[in-house]
């Protein structure tokens, strides 16, 4: 059996992952730094460590879904975001083939609906290292998966749908923004697809996995209309009102055609995504 090693198994991607890899009859090995889901399974080994200094453990393929992905503090404490996505990458990817989960961040966001052979050129350190990262994937012949504003329940941090269902239910304004556009993806159909990718025989070297083209206020209502909240609780807000440390770019979305035409799963349909996403919320929020 193909054994997988997954890394960043405890976030919105790795821990669904995780469960779907494990399901389909792989043997993972899953890396975990700071927080460890409890998952227990006969074809289930775990690593804690920081990818950036643990030894590696040996498979047949990596998934390679760790990353500093806080944009803002990516530009504050740069050696601690060069650490966790260029070294720790390097690591990775000169033991292991590898499939690298990078970002929609790698490009300047001056048009938007990027293509995989799009000219990338970040406008952040966040974007810089993913772009780093994903070069020293491509060198070792491994394949690169773009995509855009994951969001699910359950991950290392409250994803941008979470925080609106949950303000606007308590009955509190939300700002969103209304000249910024991305790809939203909801991480459920993301781990389909890699899942997907990784039964292949043959695999594109890049490609853009990655939700419909919106701006955070489109998908903040999109979010409200789903749950039934008053959508006039949403309220525009722009960029340059916004104190962000590191400059973001204005239309980073993505044009997924490609995955489109080669993937089953729905990752592109928005309705089915919240309607996934609302179970999810409904089954973490019954529990809580």
């Amino acid at each position: 059996m193909v054994k997988i090693l997954l890394t960043g198994a405890a976030g919105f991607l790795g821990r669904r992952l995780l469960s779907l890899l494990l399901e389909r009859g792989f043997d993972v090995v899953a890396v975990f730094h700071r927080r460890v889901v409890e998952v227990q399974h006969p074809r289930l080994s775990v690593v804690v460590g920081d990818l950036a200094e643990v030894e590696i453990p040996r498979a047949d393929l990596a998934v390679h879904a760790a990353a500093a992905t806080d944009v803002d503090a990516c530009e504050v404490d740069r050696a601690s975001c060069w650490r966790g996505n260029v070294v720790a990458t390097r690591r990775v990817a000169s033991r292991l083939p590898t499939i690298y989960i990078s970002t929609d961040y790698v490009f300047p966001g001056d048009k938007g609906l990027y293509r995989e052979d799009d000219l990338p050129g970040p406008v952040n350190f966040y974007g810089l290292t993913k772009l780093l990262g994903e070069e020293a994937v491509l060198a070792r012949g491994g394949w690169v998966v773009r995509t855009s504003g994951v969001y699910g329940v359950a991950g290392g941090k409250k994803s941008f749908p979470e925080a609106v269902v949950e303000r606007l239910g308590r009955g509190e304004p939300v700002a969103a923004v209304v000249d910024q556009w991305y790809s939203p993806t909801y991480a459920g159909h993301l781990a389909e697809a890699v899942a997907e990718l990784l039964e292949m025989g043959e695999r594109p070297q890049v490609l853009h996995v990655a939700g419909p083209r919106l701006s955070r206020l489109e998908f903040a209502l999109a979010v409200a209309e789903a749950f039934r909240l008053p959508k006039d609780l949403v309220k525009p807000a722009y960029m340059a009102e916004m104190r962000w440390a590191a400059r973001r770019p204005r239309d980073s979305s993505l044009d997924a055609s490609t995955a489109r035409r080669l993937l089953k799963v729905p990752f592109w349909d928005l309705s089915a995504a919240l309607e996934r996403f609302k179970e999810e919320f409904a089954g973490r929020h019954a529990s809580a």
